[in-house]
């Protein structure tokens, strides 16, 4: 191949699907750029006579088609690209000479000026594919696409649509309240917003990022007249997408634990308005995470139980079987209990479950705000009336709530 130092690269994207694809070497490089082109639909033959743990586990899926054994003359018939990165350098240079006698275009891992093609630095947001080439520096290449990468997630750096967005609402979990914790498609569905009807719980940081026209609702000072708090958000959620407004519901933690997310989607369903759902990461988890106290640990908890407390055990609204809760030897996490958290802890021990169980409340879980008050179930409702533990807060009730420090029962 006649060499061109000085002249810059062209930049293409290759439709590969369908398309024959050699991969030589199935080791680090390999196990990056296999997804992409998996991704791509190529139809990918691998050749290495052996592979990553990651590498193998795709091909034994079917993801891809590999041939244990080393490269030979010929592998790249009927090839459109080719990866050639396997550690013996006679062998790479065999094969770029065939690539560029068969007229395919091909990227070396070893010496990327003997290659006919360079691999991008690549990432995808907002619906668009960003691939930096900077020549001979792939560290440069990367922090310019992380750059614009998140330019385009956090809205910093926009674009005007020029094509009609689709109509409707997007149900977005926003995470525990940390804004760093939201999905990168929450991210991103809030910076293309036009209205956000916003949870106290969600992460509100967030709103301060918006665009000055975006409309910022707070839900709970929505004007309920004579409906009922979730039949007026519904109503303005419905009456925003009829308005040809791309809406966001941003609700904390995840919509569906218990965060009364199914209701909102019926309720647009009726209307005929599609919804999108965004999951987020749920308090029950990570709220207990961010305080050191993991949910399971092997030897110590093979289950765990996420419950709502926002009746009392006593209450005969409850759903809950309090009775079977206490026979089980997993960690319970709380949500909605810091008002009832005296009787539950009392039923729990009245059906046997142990007065000395370690006990966590964190409040404000991932915030800058987060504190963590440890107990038993014997004093819980004691210490949360002292400590003046107020909602929002993640109650964990089990042998892992000592696993991460030394555990003194107060």
């Amino acid at each position: 191949m006649a060499e061109h130092p000085e002249v810059a690269a062209y930049p293409v994207g290759l439709r590969l699907a369908g398309r024959r694809v050699v991969v030589l070497g199935a080791g680090q490089v390999a196990q990056r750029r296999l997804p992409a082109l998996v991704a791509a639909g190529a139809d990918v033959l691998l050749i290495s006579p052996s592979a990553t743990p990651s590498v193998e586990a795709m091909a034994e899926a079917g993801e891809v088609c590999w041939e244990r054994r080393r490269y030979q003359d010929g592998d790249l018939d009927g090839a459109w690209y080719a990866l050639i990165s396997t550690d013996d350098p006679a062998a790479n240079e065999a094969a770029s000479a065939e690539a560029e006698a068969r007229r395919v275009w091909a990227v070396r891992s070893d010496d990327a000026d003997a290659a006919s093609a360079w691999t991008p630095a690549t990432g995808r947001a907002a619906g668009v594919t960003v691939a930096v080439l900077t020549g001979h520096d792939p560290r440069r290449s990367a922090a310019v696409r992380d750059a614009v990468i998140e330019g385009l997630r956090d809205g910093s750096l926009t674009a005007p649509h020029h094509r009609a967005r689709a109509k409707g609402v997007s149900l977005v979990g926003g995470g525990p309240g940390d804004p760093d914790l939201i999905t990168v498609r929450g991210r991103r569905l809030l910076a293309e917003a036009d209205v956000v009807i916003a949870d106290r719980l969600g992460p509100r940081d967030l709103l301060d990022e918006l665009p000055p026209h975006v409309e910022v609702i707070d839900a709970a000072k929505i004007p309920y007249g004579r409906f009922m708090a979730q039949e007026a958000i519904n109503n303005a959620l419905v009456e925003h997408a009829k308005a040809g407004k791309a809406v966001v519901r941003l609700k904390g933690g995840d919509p569906f634990v218990f965060g009364r997310g199914m209701e909102e989607v019926q309720a647009l369903a009726e209307h005929g308005i599609p919804c999108t759902v965004v999951p987020g990461i749920s308090s029950s988890i990570s709220v207990p995470a961010a305080a050191g106290i993991p949910v399971t640990h092997r030897g110590v908890a093979h289950e765990f139980t996420v419950v709502s407390g926002h009746v009392a055990p006593d209450d005969p609204r409850s759903l809950v079987d309090w009775e079977a809760l206490a026979r089980l030897r997993g960690t319970l996490v709380l949500l909605m209990s810091v008002e009832n958290i005296g009787a539950i802890a009392g039923t729990l021990i009245r059906h046997g479950r142990p007065a000395d169980t370690p006990v966590a409340v964190v409040q404000e879980g991932t915030t800058a705000a987060q504190r963590r008050v440890d107990a038993t179930l014997a004093t819980a409702g004691e210490r949360v009336r002292s400590e003046g533990i107020r909602p929002p807060a993640v109650i964990v009730i089990g042998d892992v709530v000592p696993v991460g420090l030394p555990f003194e029962a107060p």
